[in-house]
């Protein structure tokens, strides 16, 4: 009954510090609600509004018709440019694809002599370039092809028939947003844990909690239990309000084992940040170890890259990377409406490095706090 009600007293004194910190407070508002949609609808894999100009010096029909099948979202509104105007251009950044149509360009279609269009691209913008590019061929192709042959269908020897699992309309912002919160989520739990840490050494607390009757354990299981209610909390209103309401991802599975599997990866994550502000020996000590630690967690997990894609022996290094196995727990449980039942291994790897991580941090606690004693 004291173990409990000392964690009550500590916890409760943490959530004071918490709320008495209004940098904290702010960077939990906003990671958690204004980045979660600036980086889903900020990022994006697709195309989208393209500048595009035409060097037509045929103005025929033709290319008339190949400038009208270039539209908003993908692309702008197709411009004119003058051939001399061209490097110029490209040189300021003013436009990304050029397409050059030569004169007589319709005249050598329609009599088979199979004429060259030349498409010019600024790669510096390396994504879109490369998308865009591709986009670009294509309907510019498809559109030759209806003009010189219309009403004609292409006869290829197999039917492709693409449907998608999960996202049938490839909406970016599902993905995009569900990674910002699991991201975000990890920073700022790692952060809180640790500057608490940090908080108690150099506020001078540290000493005060020593020669007070409870152990480090009760520390420990405080600092954690007080910011993970804290972030659980921000991260389910994030889900009811940004990702549902204003993202309107559509949740697949269970709201509610979504939520038990965060905090379960919370403790995790909580972990990791008390064993770096345990130690660490100043706030810009922590900042460079939590900048190592977050950047290896969020490139390596399977969110910014497949898993499959790494290194073999990278691939079994993340295998002691909890957020590997949350976010491939969230994607199951939001996307493809997977149970409990199903999720097993994940659930059980959560719970064991969080352990871990938890043991080894209360470990490097209680030497911390015997070298200052």
């Amino acid at each position: 009954m004291r173990f409990l009600t000392n964690i009550l007293a500590l916890g409760l004194k943490e959530l004071r510090s918490l709320a008495a910190d209004p940098v904290m407070m702010v960077l939990i508002v906003w990671s958690f609600f204004f980045a979660v949609l600036a980086d889903a609808q900020g990022a994006s894999d697709l195309v989208n509004n393209a500048s595009v100009s035409f060097s037509d010096q045929d103005q025929s029909r033709l290319s008339r018709h190949m400038k009208s099948a270039l539209y908003p979202p993908y692309f702008q509104t197709p411009g004119e440019i003058a051939a001399p105007d061209i490097d110029r251009a490209m040189d300021m950044g003013e436009v990304t694809f050029v397409v050059e149509v030569p004169p007589g360009f319709e005249r050598d279609a329609l009599a088979g002599h199979r004429p060259e269009l030349q498409v010019v691209v600024d790669a510096t913008a390396s994504m879109q370039a490369a998308q865009g590019s591709s986009y670009l061929v294509s309907t510019v192709s498809g559109e030759i092809a209806a003009y010189l042959a219309p009403g004609t269908v292409a006869q290829v020897p197999v039917d492709l028939a693409l449907r998608r699992a999960f996202n049938p309309n490839g909406e970016d912002t599902w993905f995009y947003g569900i990674l910002a919160l699991m991201d975000n989520l990890t920073i700022i739990t790692i952060v809180l844990c640790g500057a608490a840490m940090l908080r108690e050494r150099e506020h001078g607390t540290i000493e005060h909690l020593m020669v007070m009757p409870i152990t480090p354990i009760e520390i420990a299981v405080a600092k954690v239990l007080a910011n993970m209610g804290v972030v659980l909390l921000a991260v389910t209103l994030s889900l009811q309000f940004v990702i549902k309401g204003i993202l309107e991802v559509p949740v697949a599975g269970s709201e509610g084992l979504l939520i038990a599997g965060t905090a379960l990866y919370l403790f995790s994550a909580a972990a990791i940040g008390i064993f770096l502000g345990t130690l660490a020996r100043s706030m810009a000590q922590f900042a460079l170890l939590v900048m190592l630690t977050i950047m290896t967690m969020m490139m390596l997990s399977g969110g910014q890259g497949s898993v499959e894609a790494q290194p073999d022996w990278v691939q079994a290094f993340t295998w002691f990377l909890p957020s590997r196995h949350f976010l491939e727990f969230a994607k199951s449980v939001v996307f493809r409406g997977a149970g409990a039942e199903d999720l097993w291994p994940e659930i059980q790897a959560m719970a064991g490095l969080g352990l871990a991580f938890f043991l080894a941090s209360l470990a490097m606690f209680r030497r911390s706090m015997s070298i200052a004693g």
